[in-house]
């Protein structure tokens, strides 16, 4: 015969705020755009992308999180629908990983390469 339980008399705390930095989002919704098929690379492209900055912009107000990516294409996909994919990625990412609030994601398609 089994013993009968007792309650666990130790408090257990509450959960506070869960905090993410702007570095965890950007680095997510980087590895959510690179998984994409189709994304040879996250960055910007053309001759002056060294120039433009950071290929992942993260912006929160209002409580929502509004992404701006840019991407290099791998030749021969639909950039339309490989913009979409994308968008459908880092958004999943952004609400179901994160927790976060999507507002808005931009997709730049901002050069097509590799193999």
């Amino acid at each position: 015969m089994n013993a009968p339980q007792t309650a666990d008399p130790t408090p257990r705390p509450q959960p506070g705020p869960l905090t993410v930095s702007h570095s965890v989002i950007v680095e997510m919704v980087r590895l959510a755009a690179i998984e994409v098929p189709g994304v040879f690379r996250v960055s910007r492209g053309g001759p002056l992308k060294w120039l433009g900055g950071s290929p992942v912009k993260v912006r929160v107000g209002d409580g929502k999180v509004a992404v701006r990516v840019w991407i290099v294409a791998r030749p021969g996909h639909p950039l339309g629908p490989l913009a979409a994919q994308v968008r459908q990625a880092v958004g999943a990412t952004v609400e179901r990983l994160l927790g976060l609030d999507l507002g808005e994601v931009t997709v730049v398609v901002d050069g097509v390469g590799g193999k």
